[in-house]
C-alpha cells in the first residue's frame, strides 16, 4: 500500500468537523488499513481522516509504532471524561511539520468509540496514549494543536505557519 498523501496546515478540511460514521463496509476497513499504513509511512503515533483529506470521524492511534498490539482504531470517538490533572508534553503533528510546542492537557481521560466492525469499545486512558487520543480527537473536530500553545510560541511559530499554508514549505 502507499501513503494516502496528508493535508498540510493552510488545507481547509483540517478546519472543519467531521462526519459522523453511519456505514460499517468493507470499504471503511479497506480506509483504516490505509490510514494505518500512511501513519506508519510517515512515522508518526496518530493520524485523524482530515489528515489525509476525509472528513469524517475516523482515527487511528499507536503509542508504540511497529507492535501491531497497541493499535487502536476509532470511528465517532468521544471522549466522555477527563482528569483534572494536567500534564504539558512536546507535541507535533504530521500535518503541520516542522512545528512543535507543549501543550497542556487531561492527564487521563475515558473515550467511548467504535471500531471498524460498528461494535461500542469504552476505554481508559492515561500518559502517551491519553494525549494522543485527545490531540486526534482534536482533529476530528477542526481543532490543530497549535491553537492550544502559548501566546508567545503562537508568535514565534507564526513565520512557519505562514511559509505552510502559503506552500513553500517549513522554513527552518
Amino acid at each position: 500500500m502507499e501513503s494516502l498523501g496528508l493535508q498540510i496546515y493552510g488545507s481547509k478540511v483540517l478546519r472543519k468537523k467531521g462526519s459522523t460514521v453511519d456505514e460499517f463496509d468493507d470499504e471503511l476497513v479497506l480506509f483504516i488499513d490505509r490510514m494505518v499504513e500512511t501513519m506508519i509511512i510517515e512515522e508518526g503515533v496518530g493520524l485523524a481522516a482530515p489528515q489525509v483529506g476525509v472528513s469524517r470521524q475516523i482515527a487511528v492511534v499507536n503509542p508504540e509504532p511497529g507492535n501491531e498490539k497497541t493499535l487502536i482504531k476509532m470511528v465517532n470517538p468521544v471522549i466522555v471524561s477527563s482528569s483534572d490533572d494536567t500534564e504539558s508534553f512536546e507535541e507535533g503533528c504530521l500535518s503541520v511539520p516542522g512545528v512543535r510546542g507543549n501543550v497542556i492537557r487531561p492527564a487521563a481521560i475515558e473515550v467511548h468509540y467504535q471500531d471498524e466492525a460498528g461494535e461500542k469499545r469504552e476505554l481508559r486512558a492515561d500518559g502517551l496514549l491519553a494525549r494522543i487520543i485527545q490531540h486526534e480527537v482534536d482533529h476530528l473536530n477542526g481543532v490543530l494543536f497549535i491553537e492550544r500553545l502559548s501566546i508567545a510560541k503562537k508568535m514565534l511559530i507564526k513565520p512557519k505557519l505562514r511559509s505552510l499554508s502559503d506552500g513553500s514549505g517549513p522554513e527552518e
